[in-house]
């Protein structure tokens, strides 16, 4: 077996001995190590794999100008960009199989650049003093990036410091060594969905699919997997899109639990098949052991669980949503189909369930489908999302699909 190599990146100048300590750790396992410093004012004692000087370089800059910007934040955009090319053709080359970058806020900021240009597969590891904060936006993180907390490591090495050190120096190392890339000899659908207590299409589709010829690659829609499914639609990674669960559109757009303002435009711009349906686009998600948001105060709320609570839209932020739905389909390169069930799109929102409201759900409705692009096939419906009649109109359009070349098994 060829061994892995890891990428190991930080500020030499500041953190050496920390970033040495990795790198001892990872070949003390019998690991592969490449370096790269992204200082900026100093020198590492010991040369790195990669300069700072490469760094810079990369997009175009260099040191001299970073340092000439006057500005901490400018000097370490310029030196994210260039970690972030730089590290994206290391591992197209073969040169490395997994990357590990320490910082505090400086080097988490670059590291989230770095670890977002490396497709997912890819081991990206980062030991920071602020993982898991408010700090972090989550459209900034990369869909399968692991992070542990640099505790006690702001400056200098201590046993405590250590602890978390060495951990993600194994993590990345084993993880290089087992991972399997996302490959597969069938083609793949990409699906968006909930749990099945609120949308239960995937339980009947995948089998139905899979016996098509096809692996279905089911994304939980809340936040990061709506990143991950962007990111793989964007690269034309799917076959077909059934994007079912695009609620993160109206968390973005109104403060919500958001995958990213590009999300639902990934398969448009790969001109990737797709199938939509507005599954609980009613629904505003936000964390739910905090206070609910003021501008979603005085409207139902819907509390799934101590983690993630639901306040319902009111009719003319329904509207906006169905406007952006549309605005997002209609630069699609590829076909669009457009299902609208008009008898409810979500489990929570059935007639006698606690978010019934018949007549916001036919306002929505009516402006969608009034509103549909013209490149896009609209297929109302009379009857609900979890309902036996979606699933065979999803299976009757893909059929068709099949039948005239635009989704091929091979």
């Amino acid at each position: 077996m060829v061994e892995k190599t890891i990428l190991i990146v930080g500020t030499y100048d500041t953190k050496e001995a920390e970033l040495t300590y990795l790198a001892e750790v990872i070949t003390g396992q019998g690991g592969l190590v490449k370096t790269m410093d992204v200082s900026v004012l100093g020198d590492p004692n010991q040369p790195t794999d990669i300069s700072k000087h490469d760094v810079a370089e990369a997009v175009g800059s260099s040191i001299d100008a970073a340092i000439a910007s006057g500005d901490e934040n400018t000097a370490m955009q310029i030196m994210g960009a260039g970690a972030a090319t730089l590290a994206l053709a290391q591992y197209r080359a073969g040169s490395i199989h997994g990357v590990i970058v320490l910082g505090g806020t400086m080097g988490t900021d670059l590291a989230l650049d770095l670890c977002s240009a490396l497709p997912i597969g890819v081991p990206k590891y980062v030991v920071s003093t602020v993982a898991f904060s408010a700090l972090l936006p989550p459209d900034r993180l990369p869909a399968d990036v692991q992070m542990i907390l640099w505790a006690g490591g702001l400056y200098g090495l201590n046993g405590i410091c250590k602890a978390s050190l060495s951990q993600a120096a194994g993590a990345v190392l084993g993880a290089a060594r087992a991972v399997e890339p996302p490959t597969s000899t069938r083609p793949v659908i990409g699906m968006t969905s909930f749990g099945k207590t609120v949308l239960r299409y995937m339980v009947d589709l995948k089998p139905a699919l899979e016996s098509r010829g096809f692996d279905v690659a089911v994304f939980h829609a809340t936040g990061m997997g709506g990143r991950a499914f962007e990111s793989l639609a964007t690269e034309g990674a799917f076959a077909a899109v059934m994007d079912f669960a695009p609620q993160e559109v109206s968390n973005h757009l109104f403060g919500g639990l958001s995958a990213g303002a590009t999300r639902m435009t990934g398969a448009g711009r790969s001109a990737t098949p797709q199938m939509i349906a507005p599954g609980c686009h009613d629904l505003v998600d936000f964390v739910g052991w905090q206070a609910v948001p003021d501008k979603l105060r005085d409207r139902p709320v819907h509390a799934h669980n101590r983690l993630l609570s639901s306040a319902v839209l009111s009719d003319s932020e329904r509207r906006q949503v169905a406007d952006a739905l549309c605005d997002k389909l209609s630069t699609a390169r590829g076909p669009v189909a457009v299902l609208v069930p008009q008898g409810g799109c979500h489990e929570w929102d059935r007639e006698g369930a606690d978010l019934h409201d018949s007549a916001a759900l036919a306002a929505f409705c009516d402006h969608l489908m009034a509103n549909c692009p013209a490149n896009a096939s609209l297929h109302p419906l009379d009857g609900h999302i979890n309902d036996q009649m979606f699933i065979e109109k999803v299976l009757e359009i893909f059929d068709g699909w099949l039948a005239d070349g635009t989704v091929s098994r091979g």
